[in-house]
Order: structure tokens, then sequence, then C-alpha cells
């Protein structure tokens, strides 16, 4: 099993790229207004700021911060992934969340390339 390093920093910025399972559908873009409502659900519960998102059909990009003494990125992936799947049962890749962050001035990218990172 792959071993992901993943940084944490509480009240960290963080960038992220997230996969659909089957990279032939397009649900992200075809079904937009689950995505927004479980983004909505999340944050209502457990705030952070969206700094920007791309969504393209079969990913997306996001950078998020967290509040000053967070650092739980995990829970509210799970959270929204979680709120989609209700809706398209199956539709995300198992640990597709590995971030990059940036530490003050220290980038730390993850380890790994990009293309075909998450796939299993």
């Amino acid at each position: 099993m792959t071993n992901y390093h993943r940084h944490k920093r509480k009240g960290g910025i963080y960038f992220f790229t997230v996969n659909i399972a089957d990279r032939r559908k397009t649900l992200l873009t075809e079904r937009i207004d689950v995505l927004r409502d479980a983004f909505r659900q999340v944050k209502a519960l457990h705030p952070f700021t969206m700094d920007a998102i791309v969504i393209l059909p079969d990913h997306l990009h996001t950078i998020w911060t967290l509040p000053k003494g967070d650092d739980d990125f995990n829970l509210r992936w799970r959270q929204i992934k979680s709120a989609c799947h209700r809706s398209h049962a199956g539709a995300w890749e198992r640990n597709s969340t590995a971030p990059a962050v940036r530490i003050g001035t220290q980038e730390c990218p993850p380890q790994h390339s990009h293309a075909g990172a998450w796939e299993r």
C-alpha cells in the first residue's frame, strides 16, 4: 500500500487535487449543484476559507485556509465526499486528497507526480 506523506499545519494553507473514481465520467460538472451543496454543508459545520477552486469534469483543484488551531482537512473531505456519495455512489477515489502545504514562505509539495497519482 502506498504511504503518502501528508504535511499538516494548524491554520495552514492547503492545495488539493481530488479525482472522481471513474475518470471517464463528468459528474463534477454535470452535477455541480450537488458539489456546491456539499461544500456549503461542510463549511457551515467546520469552517474554512476556500481561497480558490477549479472544477473540471473528472477532478478539481482547490486551495483552502483552515482556521487557527485546526489542521483537520481530512474530516472536511470525508464529509464533502460523503454528501456527494449519497447522490453518486462510489464517485470519489479513495485517498485522493494528498495536499501540498504552504507554511510561511516555505512550500512543501506532495511527494508524487501529478499524472495518475491516486490511481489504484
